[in-house]
């Protein structure tokens, strides 16, 4: 009887254990399900913006070249008796060597020639000086009597005056030939090429030598058009630095010395002349700039009041995504008015405290719902927002 008791109250207490075993499953997946819902929205880095002044800086490149290129003559002939241990070419000469000198026997005897023909004059003048004297007086003692020019030696005299500045001009040229027998450097100089040979005869105009002035260089720089509108309004006297990159590089400081007042027809880049003191480092020990050396320029241009300044990541064909007051994704329209190296200069589309998204989705859209990371609601820490 009681098997049969059993037997019936199993099932019944099977069932009811099923129930409620399916009942507490249930409840836990509800709960899993709860637990498992994620918040999809991407995590995004942002920095507030805030404007600022910024002072341009402009570059270009252009040759070192010297100032002065010379090719150097002889304004006496003869034959070459001496030239400067430095005359040869790639030597450096100062101003007023002797480069080289031509026998100068004739020119001392043309000197002689001529002081010997001044004293002959000038006691001719002396001479003609006192007849006239003698003729003045005689004149007085006749007062009534008419007295010609001629009695009174007045054409003697002046011819003799004549003589006496003729005599002068001939010594000045005499002593001017002997003087240039010497032929010296015109400036602190770089010798290119060397015509001329020990024992040479030269003749009156023979070129002797190519000289480069290496007390100054200039280089000629192009500005772009979209430069030239940061220029300052006077660009005489702006310093300047130039460099040359690599193992050998150097820098030097030069000057804006002015602008070739021309537009260029093919490129339609206009021209500046930065001047150089100094370069071959004679007189300051500076960094030698060889002529024909290619270096970049750099120096300020116009002051730019209240810009931004943002890595060229961030803007995208004029736009910059901002975020706004509901952690949304904003797409700005924006200004840029400058590329300076991996920055761009924007000037207007953007306001102090807007919040550049700096590290954005993949697929970004305006109105996309993003969290900001290392705010609360990224990971429980309180907002840290950078600054552009």
């Amino acid at each position: 009887m009681q098997a049969r008791i059993l037997k019936w109250i199993i099932p019944f207490v099977a069932l009811g254990i099923g129930i409620i075993g399916f009942k507490g499953i249930n409840a836990v997946a509800k709960n899993d399900d709860a637990s498992d819902a994620v918040d999809t929205r991407p995590i995004v880095e942002v920095e507030a913006l805030q404007a600022q002044d910024h002072q341009v800086l402009i570059n270009s490149y252009g040759e070192v070249t010297p100032l002065e290129q010379t090719m150097l003559s002889v304004q006496v002939s003869g034959e070459i008796e001496y030239w400067h241990s430095n005359f040869v070419t790639g030597g450096v000469v100062n101003k007023g060597d002797v480069l080289l000198r031509i026998e100068k026997d004739n020119y001392q005897a043309a000197v002689l020639q001529a002081e010997a023909s001044l004293s002959s004059a000038q006691a001719q003048l002396i001479e003609e000086q006192a007849l006239a004297d003698v003729a003045a007086d005689e004149a007085k003692r006749f007062p009534n009597k008419k007295h010609t020019d001629l009695f009174l030696r007045k054409p003697q005299l002046m011819s003799a005056k004549a003589a006496v500045k003729s005599a002068k001009a001939a010594l000045k040229r005499a002593q001017r030939d002997l003087d240039n027998c010497e032929v010296v450097a015109p400036f602190n100089a770089l010798i290119v090429s060397r015509e001329v040979g020990l024992g040479q005869f030269v003749s009156t105009g023979s070129p002797v030598a190519q000289l480069n002035n290496i007390e100054q260089a200039e280089i000629v720089i192009p500005i772009a058009g979209f430069d030239s509108i940061f220029l300052p309004e006077q660009v005489s006297g702006l310093k300047a630095t130039l460099t040359q990159r690599g193992v050998n590089g150097f820098t030097r400081d030069a000057v804006i010395h002015r602008d070739l007042g021309i537009v260029d027809q093919q490129t339609r880049m206009s021209s500046l002349v930065v001047r150089i003191e100094d370069p071959y480092g004679l007189i300051s020990n500076a960094p030698a700039i060889k002529f024909g050396t290619y270096v970049q320029v750099q120096f300020e241009g116009k002051t730019l009041r209240q810009i931004y300044r943002l890595p060229q990541e961030l803007v995208n064909n004029q736009t910059v995504w901002l975020l706004n007051e509901e952690a949304e994704l904003e797409p700005r329209p924006v200004q840029v008015i400058r590329e300076e190296g991996r920055y761009y200069l924007v000037g207007e589309g953007l306001s102090n405290n807007d919040k550049v998204v700096v590290t954005l989705p993949e697929y970004p859209q305006r109105g996309m719902a993003v969290k900001v990371a290392g705010s609360e609601d990224a990971d429980g820490d309180s907002d840290n927002v950078g600054k552009l």
